[in-house]
């Protein structure tokens, strides 16, 4: 791989990538509201069918 010119670079350009991803993930979970996932949480548990449906 050291003979292919400019090959040292990817790696950085991969850890930058990740690590901003990274970044903007945590700060978009922390400015989240606690309503908001409150609700997100329960919504596993709603199914959204009715009891007819239960025959």
């Amino acid at each position: 791989m050291s003979t292919i010119g400019g090959i040292e670079i990817y790696p950085l350009i991969s850890f930058i990538i990740f690590f901003v991803f990274f970044l903007i993930v945590a700060i978009l979970v922390f400015k989240e509201s606690k309503e908001n996932i409150a609700t997100m949480s329960h919504l596993p548990l709603e199914d959204g069918t009715t009891d007819s449906l239960k025959n």
